[in-house]
C-alpha cells in the first residue's frame, strides 16, 4: 500500500486518540499566524503541486510530501534518480505563488512498510507534544519525518517558543536528526509577501 493512502488510515485512526490524551489548545490565540488569505494560497500551491506530480509520474506524487507555509514549499519523501529529485523540483516551481522550494527529498532504496511506520510514528509523537503544550501555538507548525530525519517548516512565534519545539523533537525516539525550516512571526519577509499576496487580491 503506498505512503500517502497509508498516512490517511494511521491519521483516522489516531484522531480520537488525540482528541481524547490531551486538551488542545484551540483558542483564539492559536490561530495560524498566516490568515485566511495566505492559508487558502497554501492550499491552492499544494493542490498545483500535487496535480504536477500526479500528471509527471504517479510514483513521484505517491513519495513526495509537500508542506506549504505562506509560499514557501518543503519538499520531502524519497525518490530513486536523482532527476526525480530535480524533477520534483521543477515542476513545484510551476505552481502559481510559490516563492521558494525548499528541497529535502532522498535520493535512496531505502525504505519500505517497516521504515515507513516508524518515520510515521515519529511525526505523530511530534504532533501530540507540541499539541499537550499549551505554551506552543501548535497549528503554526508542520512536520515531515524521512528515515529517521524530522523536517520542521512553520511560523515560530519566538526563539524560545522554536527551542521547545526542536528540544521535543529531539527527545523522540527513532530521531536520528532534526532539520529547522521555520520562520519568526517577526522575520520581515513574511509581510513583503503578506504585501505581495494582498495587491494580487486586490
Amino acid at each position: 500500500m503506498k505512503k500517502k493512502f497509508l498516512e490517511l488510515i494511521f491519521a483516522i485512526l489516531i484522531a480520537f486518540f488525540l482528541s481524547s490524551c490531551a486538551a488542545v489548545n484551540v483558542t483564539s490565540s492559536s490561530l495560524k499566524e498566516k490568515g485566511i488569505k495566505e492559508a487558502m494560497s497554501d492550499g491552492m500551491i499544494d493542490a498545483a503541486i500535487n496535480k504536477e506530480y500526479f500528471n509527471h509520474d504517479v510514483s513521484m506524487f505517491m513519495n513526495v510530501e509537500i508542506e506549504v507555509v505562506e509560499g514557501r514549499v518543503l519538499l520531502t519523501g524519497s525518490v530513486k534518480k536523482t532527476q526525480h529529485r530535480m524533477d520534483a523540483v521543477k515542476l513545484a516551481w510551476k505552481a502559481l505563488g510559490v516563492r521558494e522550494v525548499i528541497n529535502e527529498i532522498d535520493v535512496t532504496d531505502k525504505g519500505g512498510i517497516k521504515r515507513y511506520l516508524i518515520d510515521l510514528k515519529i511525526k505523530t509523537q511530534i504532533r501530540y507534544k507540541i499539541l499537550a503544550d499549551k505554551n506552543i501555538s501548535s497549528i503554526n507548525y508542520n512536520f515531515e519525518a524521512v528515515n529517521g530525519t524530522l523536517y520542521i517548516i512553520g511560523i515560530a512565534q519566538n526563539k524560545k517558543e522554536l527551542k521547545k519545539v526542536v528540544d521535543y523533537a529531539n527527545d523522540i525516539k527513532g530521531v536520528l536528526k532534526v532539520v529547522n525550516h521555520v520562520m519568526y512571526k517577526s522575520d520581515p519577509r513574511r509581510k513583503k509577501y503578506q504585501r505581495k499576496l494582498q495587491k494580487k487580491k486586490d
